[in-house]
């Protein structure tokens, strides 16, 4: 702004100086007198004359306005860096061509320096700032005689150190570019860390605690009745047995998803060389909408009444609202088996035309032991996993008593 101005006044005032010098008579073309010079006296003026002073610096006020415009648009070269070279490159051709050559051409050209500079350092458009500084370069050495000024030999060392000093000043300005680029690079990638080890600690809380929490009710069943049914402890050991390799399963599923390309993922001694049921669990694809009705019979068959219903017409759904809508229907049931013993459970799959209704109600219950390594994340990476598919979840208590999971994922992916 401050260096705008000065080279706007400095460029009127030349121009102006300029226009005074140009009507002065030189003293040597003055006839020369001896003796007194007689001074003429001027005859009144009539009355109601008005005096003529004529354009001030004998130029027009347009040419003055002009002259002003070749350095004013500098004011705004880093906000719009083409746009005020470009204004100055115009009204530097425009005032030169009507003015001429004089003195004026050091601080226009001075103006067209600093623009052209601006334009090259501050501009985000790379190929239009190199573009338009060569155009406007070509255009003043088309007019050289009138937009370049006269050199002298006592200037050229001045020149050389404004060359110097802009030529630092950008190498200085892209190193701050190039720093804070890395900067924000730095940034974005702590982000997508952040966000991806959240969502490998909502997958890993999701699998984990839903099945270490049936093996354990299993495991205490069979403790119980192991003297008095053993059959029944043995139908529990193997709902253990099931319910451990459903979880390898699905761990193994996501170390997939983390495993680079041509590596094979690792879950533990043993992993992956099973045959049989375990194989086949290994290579299922991750859960959905059509693993709810296994899901319910595992928790059903720990002891838990689990009633499901499904109205409405299926449609396909992606995996990720799929795998979202099994996840809340995973979650509610162990957030019951923890925190809800002896209680009845009722799952709703309501499918509409655009969206599918998830809801999980139980009746209400004792905690059990396990509820006291609760950390109450399982809800909030609901929430999150669900918005992230444009859907909702609402989970509270109920007022006839009990607890509520309500979620609605559309049945399309988010645009």
């Amino acid at each position: 702004m401050i260096l705008a101005f000065v080279l706007a006044v400095c460029t009127v005032g030349t121009a102006v100086r300029q226009g005074d010098a140009s009507m002065v008579v030189p003293p040597g073309r003055m006839p020369l007198v001896e003796g007194p010079v007689p001074v003429p006296v001027p005859p009144p003026p009539p009355a109601g004359w008005v005096p003529d002073l004529g354009p001030v610096g004998h130029l027009e006020p347009w040419q003055i306005v002009l002259a002003a415009l070749t350095a004013l648009p500098l004011a705004a070269r880093r906000r719009y860096p083409l746009t005020a070279f470009g204004a100055v490159i115009v009204t530097t051709l425009l005032f030169n061509q009507r003015l001429g050559a004089g003195d004026t051409t050091v601080y226009t050209f001075l103006s067209c320096v600093v623009a052209a500079y601006s334009a090259a350092v501050y501009s985000p458009h790379r190929l239009r700032a190199l573009v338009g500084v060569l155009a406007g370069a070509g255009l003043i050495a088309a007019f050289a005689e009138e937009n370049f000024p006269y050199v002298t030999p006592g200037v050229v060392p001045f020149l050389l150190l404004v060359g110097v000093g802009l030529g630092a000043n950008a190498t200085h300005v892209w190193k701050q570019r190039v720093h804070a680029l890395e900067v924000r690079q730095e940034a974005a990638t702590r982000l997508a860390l952040d966000r991806e080890r959240a969502r490998i600690a909502r997958e890993l809380h999701d699998i984990v605690t839903h099945n270490v929490s049936v093996m354990v009710i299993q495991a205490g069943a069979a403790r119980k009745v192991m003297d008095a049914a053993p059959d029944r402890a043995r139908e529990a050991l193997l709902a253990v047995e099931a319910g451990g390799r459903t979880a390898m399963a699905e761990l193994r599923q996501v170390m997939g998803l983390l495993t680079p390309a041509g590596e094979e993922p690792d879950t533990g001694a043993g992993a992956g060389t099973g045959t049989g049921a375990e194989d086949d669990a290994e290579l299922a694809p991750q859960p959905g909408l059509a693993q709810v009705p296994a899901l319910v019979g595992r928790v059903r068959a720990t002891g838990v009444p689990v009633e499901l219903t499904v109205t409405g017409t299926p449609v396909p759904l992606p995996a990720g609202v799929g795998l979202a809508a099994y996840r809340v229907v995973q979650e509610a049931l162990t957030n019951t088996v923890k925190h809800a013993a002896g209680a009845t459970v009722r799952v709703v799959l309501e499918h509409t035309p655009d969206a599918l209704h998830v809801v999980v109600t139980d009746t209400g219950g004792a905690a059990s032991p396990s509820a006291r390594t609760g950390t109450g994340r399982g809800l909030t990476g609901l929430r999150e996993r669900v918005a992230l598919h444009g859907g909702t979840l609402s989970a509270g208590s109920r007022p006839t008593g009990g607890y509520r999971v309500d979620a609605v994922l559309p049945t399309g992916e988010p645009s």
